[in-house]
Formats: C-alpha cells, sequence, structure tokens
C-alpha cells in the first residue's frame, strides 16, 4: 500500500478527518432540517430481542460480504479461505469509505488478494465483477421502486425522475456490456481520445505511451477474466449471485430492524425501496463513503416514516451498525497486517 509511505498515511489522516467532519455535517442537516432539532435515545433499541436480531442480522450482513466474493474467487479458479475473506470485508470497509469514490477500496481488495496469491488480473475482475453484481440489482431495482412504490409516488421524487434514472442506468449498464463484449471497440475509442490529448501536450510521451499500455493490457484482461467467471464454476457463480442478494437485502433491513424495535408500523417493501433508492444516490457521491450525502438523503427519504425525534437516531444507528462499526474493525486489522508484513520483510532481510 504504497510502500508505507509516510505521505500515504497522512493522506489516509486526511480523508479520515473529512469523513468525520462531512459525516457531522450530515447528521447536523438531519437534526436541523428533518428531525425539527429534536433528538432522544430510545431505551427500547436496547431490548434483548432487538440487540440479538441486529447481532444475527450483521452476521449474516457480514458473512454473505466475504461469501460473495469468495464465490467469485472460485469461479475464477482460487479459493482464499473465509477468514481472510471476513478480514478483506473489513479492510475494504475502512478504505472504500475514508477514500471518494471508493477508490481505495479496490485498491485495498487487490493488494489484499495479492497477498493471498490471487494474479492480478484475477484480483481485479473479482473485485470489479462483485462490485458489478451488486451495481446490477440495485441498478435495476432502484428506478422500478421510484415507478412504482407509493412512498415515492406521493413526495420525494416524482415518476418523471424515475424515467431519467431509467435511462441513465441504461446506459450506464450499456457501458460495461460493451466492455465486455466489444473491447477492442472501447480500447479504440479511448486510445483516440488519449492520441488527442497527446498532441494537444495535454499528456507526456512517456505517459502517453504507458497508458496506452495499461489500458489495453487490463481491458483485456478484465474481459478474458471475465469470460472465465462466466464458463467457470456454475454452482461457484450461482452462489455468488445469490449471496449478493442476501448481503443487500440484510444491508437494506437494518433501518427496518431499528423501526420494529422502536414500535413504528410500515410496509417492509416501502423501507427497502427506500434504502435502495438512498443506496443507489450513494454511489454517485464524490464524498468518502458518501459521508454526509448519505446521512442527509436518508434523513429526507424517511422523515415521512420516522417521528422527530427518533429521525436522528435511527440515522446513526443505521450508519453506525452498517459502516462505522465495520470501519473500526479494518483499521484495526489493517495494522495489523501492515505490521506482520513488516516483520517478515525484516526477517527476510536478516537472512
Amino acid at each position: 500500500m504504497a510502500d508505507y509511505a509516510p505521505t500515504s498515511w497522512r493522506r489516509l489522516a486526511l480523508f479520515a478527518l473529512l469523513f468525520v467532519l462531512l459525516t457531522a455535517a450530515g447528521l447536523y442537516s438531519v437534526w436541523g432540517q428533518f428531525a425539527g432539532r429534536e433528538l432522544s435515545f430510545d431505551t427500547r433499541l436496547l431490548q434483548p430481542w432487538v440487540l440479538l436480531s441486529l447481532l444475527g442480522l450483521l452476521a449474516v450482513y457480514y458473512l454473505s460480504d466475504a461469501l460473495r466474493l469468495g464465490y467469485t474467487l472460485q469461479a475464477l479458479g482460487h479459493r482464499v479461505p473465509l477468514r481472510n475473506l471476513l478480514s478483506l470485508v473489513f479492510i475494504n470497509l475502512f478504505f472504500s469509505n475514508i477514500t471518494p469514490m471508493a477508490t481505495g477500496g479496490g485498491f485495498a481488495q487487490i493488494w489484499y488478494l495479492r497477498r493471498e496469491g490471487v494474479p492480478l488480473g484475477h484480483a481485479t475482475a473479482a473485485t470489479t465483477l462483485r462490485t458489478l453484481l451488486a451495481v446490477a440489482f440495485i441498478f435495476t431495482l432502484a428506478p422500478l421502486c421510484l415507478l412504482t412504490l407509493d412512498v415515492f409516488s406521493e413526495g420525494t421524487l416524482g415518476k418523471d425522475i424515475g424515467w431519467a434514472l431509467a435511462g441513465f442506468v441504461v446506459l450506464y449498464l450499456g457501458f460495461f456490456i460493451l466492455v465486455l463484449f466489444r473491447t477492442r471497440w472501447l480500447i479504440g475509442l479511448v486510445s483516440v481520445i488519449l492520441q488527442q490529448l497527446y498532441r494537444w501536450h495535454g499528456l507526456s510521451d512517456r505517459r502517453h505511451r504507458r497508458w496506452q499500455f495499461h489500458l489495453r493490457r487490463e481491458m483485456l484482461r478484465f474481459t478474458r477474466a471475465f469470460r472465465e467467471y462466466g464458463s467457470g464454476n456454475h454452482w461457484a457463480v450461482f452462489a455468488s449471485i445469490l449471496t449478493t442478494a442476501i448481503f443487500l437485502v440484510s444491508l437494506f433491513s437494518f433501518p427496518a430492524l431499528l423501526l420494529w424495535g422502536l414500535g413504528y408500523s410500515f410496509s417492509y417493501m416501502n423501507v427497502l425501496g427506500l434504502l435502495l433508492v438512498t443506496t443507489f444516490i450513494m454511489y454517485f457521491s464524490p464524498t468518502p463513503g458518501a459521508s454526509g450525502i448519505s446521512e442527509g438523503v436518508f434523513g429526507h427519504f424517511f422523515r415521512s416514516l420516522i417521528g422527530g425525534p427518533h429521525l436522528l437516531l435511527v440515522t446513526l444507528a443505521w450508519r453506525a451498525l452498517t459502516i462505522y462499526l465495520g470501519m473500526a474493525i479494518g483499521l484495526v486489522l489493517f495494522k495489523r497486517t501492515l505490521a506482520k508484513n513488516l516483520l517478515r520483510d525484516a526477517q527476510r532481510n536478516k537472512q
């Protein structure tokens, strides 16, 4: 990870600070704009059945997240122990939520899988495919929720926006279809763009040649790996899709469980739809881990279901369970992993 350079740690620290500040701003906006400046802790969330249910849902959430990557790797011909996959889940949660657009999360996953002996091309393809499976579910269902659920037809987002998002989804998924089935067309297009940038002196000769080489190599590697995934172990492919669906349902069920604990009556499908659209919007947030934006969008959508005093409480509990807890565990595991690597490298140097 950037050879453990101090500047990388400083950059991570700055991103972490930005995450905290934006999260605080998002929670403050929920408190000030949607919760009527009210906040109260309800001890009903400490009922044994609520705590046990949340613990069970957390176990399903983390386990399914690990298994969806594990089965994707199996389809590509690699097996990684479940314990290591669980470590990767937490490390990914830490990095993907303190780096903008989740780019750091991808690099961290690839770095970790390389340590497990997975080749770079397959590590890149596996992490990308895992993300694409979730994206396919979310991007397909989000416009349907906007167009069909009563909670959206009555207020926050109209059907016109739903149709616009549906069109955007078609374009987005069309891009990946182009990457997978017409790779050389896309390589040619991007190559022309890079060539034009070089002519306009936007790229140096050395960088232009390096980018052209890496572009062709990585796109062809990814396409080859995706085809290996599709023609690999069919049970592993099916299991990767199934565990992705379980992961998403568990992720979207946390607010419903919190609301049941607080005694609210609501449609479970409406809650799933609200969370699905919230997650859809989070994918395009430029802030680290969608911090600030996720809290604000959640408060905006759920204010019609949750009373003012409980809105900020549920928002904070939702983020704490799905993000903050995993990030804290990921930071500890990553530091331990680095310490082991440094010790191992030191022992090799002595030898």
